[in-house]
């Protein structure tokens, strides 16, 4: 029956088809001192958010020991602990975790990895049900009439060898390295709504047109006061895409406001510098709660496309002009200001995510085919550039022998006819260059810059990094940050100094053991954690408890009610 099981008769029945039901039943029992029982605090915030919502209607399992929610939950609560691979499970203790989830233990590694292929049979089922917990989440923003979606890229660096990927820019490193895009879309607060990947990185510009703005423009609700602010106000927009500079395109911002959709970017080309007078000191409130003074200044600027935007400056303290453009003219400048300097709330969600829940690990290491259609840059046309490239460096050095040449104060008749020598030598290496640059830019105007995958000679093909697998666990994880979340905001608020960081104290939940007293004929289930370091966090902490507590929730399979307490409290 293998390590720390205590339920054979159940395992054998499920292995012979004869449980009776698709899983075996939830049992808890009481037990002291589990490891990491203080993860089961998360269940009522994973359940809020929508961990099991579309477990069923999307997902089945055949009969077995396992059931579904138990493998969605362990998942979750795997996600909470810090456990950031399933190899890493190999080195957990089996029946400790199977204790908080009712069972005697929980799956083996390779079982686990069976139960994820069998849910990831589909493909395309995991980008579904994260776009209907999307749509979820963003009904749940109240503000429609200020709604701001954040656009970035998430480059995740590949370092196996089963395909040569393309190479991207990791900014991080400051290297090209084989790699693919996540590009993922979130909220004002840095909360992630949804992510769509790129094996073949065609720029922020074409992946929000072709599928980012396509999927806001479906999934975004309007609600009647927004359809009717619309109709009488010309320049009231539906809503505001938030991006950095990579997404300056004067073209698209115009192709956005057909839509109503407005957008808040970084101006690529700023002009000369406005003058000081032109700024004032506004009070800023971010995001997170923090206040702070900004230096602002706006004008009206007209961009190439004969567009009028807003364009908005910060002023630092070092004279520095920092220029944002908008679409959106009914956000006031404040408020215009906070929502592009929040998009660090996005960076921070990547830095934060990659530390703690194994953003860049990859869940599974196979490949498959990419699309024919799917266009990729011309080898050629790389080629081509790349010696454009080095010609024009070459030449930017002859050019800067050229003029650092010089005569002495009073040259000798041989010292000139040197002199004169060698400035020839380099104007006809220097011409000879340009020639061979005008060449080169001809023959590479003349080459088409991207291509079909079926078009690639032989040599060039590669194929893409599997994505169902890795887009199931990334949503389960994005649960589960969202889910951390809204703990850290319930915990802030309770917390006697400003200055205590409310994720490390909630991690710190996490990582506790706990007592497990279920009590059937009153249809409980306490979980009792064990006393913290200070007894000001106990106090805070149990506050949080009492607010979890009124949320009634029961855990999945069974009609416990879990009751969440602190050491004799």
């Amino acid at each position: 029956m293998g390590n720390a099981t205590t339920r054979s008769l159940e395992r054998m029945a499920a292995a012979m088809g004869a449980l009776g039901s698709h899983s075996a039943p939830i049992e808890f029992h009481s037990h002291c001192e589990v490891s990491r029982g203080g993860v089961l605090v998360a269940v009522p915030a994973l359940l809020a958010v929508g961990l099991l919502r579309y477990s069923e209607p999307l997902y089945c399992l055949p009969p077995g020991f396992y059931g579904i929610d138990s493998i969605f939950l362990l998942l979750a609560l795997l996600a909470m602990a810090r456990v950031r691979s399933l190899e890493q499970l190999r080195y957990e203790e089996p029946g400790e975790w199977g204790k908080l989830l009712g069972l005697d233990r929980i799956p083996e590694v390779r079982t686990l990895r069976g139960k994820l292929k069998q849910l990831c049979e589909n493909w395309g089922r995991a980008l579904q049900w994260n776009a209907e917990l999307a749509k979820e989440w963003i009904a749940q923003i109240t503000l429609a009439s200020e709604l701001f979606f954040y656009c970035d890229g998430h480059v995740r660096v590949y370092h196996g060898a089963q395909t040569q990927l393309p190479r991207h820019y990791v900014a991080r490193e400051r290297l090209c390295l084989r790699a693919t895009t996540d590009y993922w879309i979130h909220a004002m607060d840095g909360q992630p709504f949804l992510y769509v990947n790129k094996e073949v990185d065609p720029g922020l510009i074409a992946t929000l047109e072709q599928d980012v703005i396509p999927w806001l423009e479906a999934n975004v609700p309007q609600t009647p006061d927004q359809e009717q602010r619309l109709r009488e106000h010309a320049r009231a927009p539906w809503f505001t895409v938030v991006f950095d500079r990579e997404g300056y395109s004067p073209e698209l911002f115009q192709r956005l406001w057909q839509k109503r959709m407005a957008v808040l970017t970084y101006h690529k080309f700023p002009k000369e510098a406005w003058r000081e007078e032109e700024f004032q000191s506004y009070q800023i409130r971010l995001p997170g709660g923090e206040v702070v003074t900004l230096r602002l200044g706006e004008r009206g600027t007209q961009l190439s496309t004969t567009m009028w935007v807003r364009e908005i400056r910060k002023l630092s303290e070092q004279g520095h002009q920092t220029a944002i453009l908008t679409t959106n003219f009914q956000a006031g400048l404040t408020r215009v200001a906070a929502a592009l300097f929040a998009r660090w709330c996005q960076e921070n969600f990547f830095r934060y995510r990659r530390e703690h829940y194994g953003l860049d690990r990859l869940v599974e290491y196979g490949t498959e085919q990419i699309p024919d259609a799917v266009p990729v840059v011309n080898p050629e046309w790389r080629k081509l550039d790349s010696q454009i490239r080095s010609t024009v460096g070459q030449r930017h050095r002859w050019a800067a022998q050229f003029g650092s040449l010089a005569l002495s104060q009073d040259p000798a008749p041989a010292e000139v006819e040197k002199f004169q020598q060698r400035k020839g030598e380099l104007r006809e290496q220097i011409e000879s260059l340009d020639l061979e640059i005008e060449k080169l830019k001809q023959a590479r105007k003349a080459t088409a810059h991207h291509i079909a995958v079926k078009s690639l000679p032989e040599e060039d093909r590669f194929t893409r990094l599997r994505t169902e697998r890795q887009h199931f666990i990334d949503t389960i994880k994005m649960i589960a940050y969202r889910a951390e979340t809204s703990l850290a905001s319930l915990l802030r608020e309770h917390l006697a100094r400003a200055s205590d960081d409310a994720r490390a104290l909630v991690r710190q939940i996490f990582e506790i053991a706990a007592d497990l007293i279920p009590d059937y004929a009153a249809n409980t289930l306490t979980v009792r954690l064990h006393h913290f370091t200070q007894a000001a966090h106990d106090q805070a902490i149990e506050k949080l408890l009492v607010e979890l507590n009124a949320t009634q929730t029961i855990f999945p399979g069974t009609r416990l009610r879990l009751i969440f307490k602190i050491g004799s409290s």
